[in-house]
C-alpha cells in the first residue's frame, strides 16, 4: 500500500513539475510545435489525402468485379480503383475551375471597364449641380494640382514599387515552389498509405497490443471506429449536400433567368462544402457579380437564394447530413460555431464530424450506464421480493406450527 502511494506521489510530483516548465516556457514550446507542425505538414496532408480517396476507393473496390477470384482481379483491383478514384477527384476539381475562373475573370474586367465610366459620370454630375452645393464649388475652384510634383512622386513610388515586386515575385515563386514540392510529396505518401493500408493497420494493431492495456486499447479502437463512421458519413454527407443545393440554384437561377447561372450555381454547391455558412458565401459572390449585370435582378437574386437558403437549412442539410452522421441539428449549429471561433473555416469543417463522434460514444456510455442501472434496480426489486416472499412463508410456517400446538394440548 505504501509502495503505491509513493508511486502516486512520483506521479504528480512529475506532472506538476512539467507543468510548471511548460508555463515558463511557453515560448519555445509554441516554436518547436510551429517548426515540428511546419516538417510534417506533407505527411499529414497525405494522410488526410488517404482517408479521403479511401472513401471513393472502397466504393469503387465494391464494384470492380466483386465476385471474381482471378489472380489479375485480385492483383490489379487495388491500383485501378486507387487511380479511378484519384482521377475522378481531379476532373470534378478541374471542372470546377474551368466553370468558375473564366466567369471571375470576365467580372473582374467588367468591372474594371465600368469603373471609369462611372467615375466620369460622377464628376460631370458633380460639375452640372456645382450651383446647388457652394462647399462643392469652392473646393472645385481651390483645387490646383501640381503636375510637376505629382509627377516626381508617382516616378519615386514606381521605382520603389519595382524593387517591392521583384522581392515579392521571389518570394511568391519560392512560396509556390515549396507548395507544389509539399503536395508532390503528399500524394506520394497518400498513394504508400492507400497501397498498403491493410498492412499498416496489423502493424498498428499490433503496436497497440504490446504497449497499451487491454481496457484502454478497447477504448482507444472504439473511439476510432466511431470517429471513421462519423468522418466518413460526413464527408459523404457534406458531397451530396453540395451537389443538391448548386443544382437547385442552378435551376432556380435558370428559371428566373438569372445571369451567370451556371457558375454562380457551381460556386454556391462548392462553398456550400463549408457547414452551414458556405452558401452564404457563395451567395454574396453570386450577387455581386450580377450587379455588374442588372442591379434589380441583383436584389431579385438575394431574396430568391434566402428562400433556398431556408429550404436548404432547415430541410436538406438536416437530413441529408444530419442524419448521415446521426447528430440533430440543434448540435451541427453548435458545432460550427464553436468550431468556427476556435479553428476557423477548418473548424467549421471539424467541429461537426467531431462533434458526432463525442455524440455517439457519450450516448453509448449513457446508455451502458442506464442498462447497468435498471439491471442493478431490478435485481434489487427482485431480491426485496424474495425477501419479502420468504417472510410470508415463515408467517405461514409459524400460524401453522401454532394451530398444531393448539390441537395436540387439545
Amino acid at each position: 500500500m505504501k509502495r503505491k502511494m509513493d508511486v502516486h506521489i512520483v506521479r504528480y510530483m512529475l506532472l506538476a513539475a512539467a507543468l510548471v516548465l511548460g508555463i515558463l516556457y511557453f515560448d519555445v514550446i509554441i516554436a518547436g510545435a510551429k517548426g515540428l507542425w511546419g516538417i510534417l505538414t506533407p505527411l499529414i496532408l497525405g494522410a488526410v489525402f488517404a482517408y479521403i480517396l479511401n472513401i471513393v476507393m472502397r466504393k469503387l473496390e465494391k464494384i470492380y468485379f466483386p465476385r471474381s477470384d482471378k489472380k489479375w482481379v485480385t492483383a490489379s483491383r487495388r491500383p485501378v480503383c486507387m487511380v479511378l478514384a484519384l482521377l475522378m477527384i481531379l476532373l470534378v476539381i478541374a471542372l470546377i475551375l474551368l466553370l468558375v475562373i473564366p466567369e471571375l475573370t470576365k467580372t473582374f474586367v467588367l468591372i474594371g471597364q465600368e469603373i471609369p465610366v462611372f467615375v466620369e459620370n460622377v464628376t460631370a454630375w458633380v460639375l452640372t449641380y456645382s450651383d446647388e452645393f457652394p462647399a462643392i464649388e469652392e473646393e472645385l475652384q481651390n483645387l490646383q494640382i501640381d503636375w510637376k510634383t505629382l509627377g516626381d512622386n508617382v516616378w519615386s513610388y514606381l521605382k520603389t514599387g519595382v524593387s517591392g515586386l521583384l522581392n515579392s515575385t521571389v518570394s511568391i515563386v519560392g512560396s509556390v515552389f515549396g507548395a507544389v514540392v509539399n503536395f508532390v510529396i503528399s500524394l506520394i505518401f497518400c498513394i504508400y498509405i492507400l497501397s498498403s493500408k491493410e498492412k499498416l493497420g496489423d502493424q498498428l494493431h499490433r503496436l497497440v497490443r504490446a504497449y497499451v492495456p487491454e481496457k484502454w486499447a478497447k477504448r482507444g479502437w472504439t473511439f476510432i471506429r466511431t470517429a471513421d463512421a462519423a468522418f466518413s458519413s460526413f464527408i459523404i454527407g457534406q458531397c451530396i449536400e453540395a451537389l443538391i443545393l448548386g443544382f437547385l440554384c442552378t435551376m432556380g437561377m435558370l428559371i428566373f433567368r438569372f445571369p451567370y447561372a451556371l457558375m454562380v450555381g457551381v460556386f454556391t454547391g462548392v462553398t456550400a462544402l463549408i457547414p452551414v455558412v458556405g452558401a452564404y458565401l457563395g451567395a454574396a459572390v453570386g450577387a455581386f457579380m450580377i450587379l455588374t449585370v442588372d442591379p434589380v435582378k441583383a436584389l431579385l437574386f438575394i431574396v430568391f437564394i434566402l428562400v433556398l437558403q431556408q429550404i436548404e437549412g432547415n430541410v436538406i442539410y438536416p437530413k441529408v447530413v444530419g442524419n448521415s452522421i446521426g447528430l440533430p441539428g440543434l448540435w451541427v449549429l453548435a458545432a460550427v460555431t464553436v468550431g468556427s471561433g476556435f479553428m476557423g473555416v477548418l473548424g467549421m469543417l471539424l467541429g461537426v464530424p467531431a462533434a458526432a463522434t463525442l455524440y455517439k460514444l457519450l450516448g453509448q456510455h449513457v446508455n451502458a450506464r442506464n442498462m447497468a442501472l435498471d439491471l442493478k434496480e431490478a435485481a434489487e426489486a427482485a431480491a426485496t421480493g424474495a425477501a419479502a416472499g420468504s417472510d410470508k412463508v415463515n408467517e405461514d410456517d409459524g400460524g401453522d406450527s401454532g394451530d398444531s400446538s393448539e390441537k395436540a394440548a387439545d
